[in-house]
């Protein structure tokens, strides 16, 4: 039987049962898939790589410790194992993708008032500081949509590609993740003026 003809979950099994070659297999026939998500989210050839050798050191230790219970569906299990390590190189601060903003990446920077008073520019720093802590309390799918779209200056064609979701449903959790922050707001009594 030729390797092309091969299904995943086979190969996984041979993997585990000894056989190297299969993972070789699997490495190559995802290779490009996997390199293509890490590197759509970090923009960055090297980091890219970086996570790419990351995430399937993760799969092969998984792997051979027996934990592996995705019977059947390898490759969206791997996607998320990259996607996570991508989020986590951010959320570490390694470095930041491109942001069009010069205010040193900050997720909210793009909200500023140029006639601030000094008092009034502490008060602001303050609040937005606040609102930041806030993202905390989103579900982890709205956070992460706010995340792209603010902190790493995604797109939302990005996202949903990287989310493998439709762009509507990344316009929803945007949408979900503004409502949800102004309830967290006003149950903590945070106010935010532009004026």
């Amino acid at each position: 039987m030729r390797a092309k003809q091969i299904p995943d979950r086979e190969l996984v099994r041979s993997y585990i049962a000894g056989k190297n070659e299969a993972f070789e297999i699997l490495l190559n026939r995802h290779r490009q898939q996997v390199f293509t998500k890490i590197f759509m989210l970090v923009k960055d050839h090297d980091v890219a790589n970086d996570i790419f050798q990351d995430t399937f050191i993760k799969v092969i230790n998984t792997l051979r410790s027996g934990r592996y219970n995705e019977e059947g569906k390898f490759l969206p299990w791997v996607l998320r194992i990259a996607h996570n390590l991508s989020i986590d190189h951010f959320r570490k601060g390694r470095k930041m993708p491109a942001v069009r903003s010069d205010e040193n990446n900050d997720v909210f920077a793009t909200i500023q008032n140029d006639e601030m008073h000094v008092e009034d520019q502490m008060v602001w720093d303050q609040t937005l500081n606040d609102v930041k802590s806030l993202l905390q309390y989103l579900p982890e799918e709205q956070r992460e949509v706010v995340l792209m779209r603010h902190y790493y200056g995604m797109s939302f064609k990005e996202i949903a590609e990287t989310n493998d979701i439709s762009i509507n449903t990344a316009l929803g959790r945007m949408r979900y993740a503004l409502i949800n922050l102004r309830k967290i707001m006003e149950k903590k009594n945070i106010v935010l003026t532009l004026d």
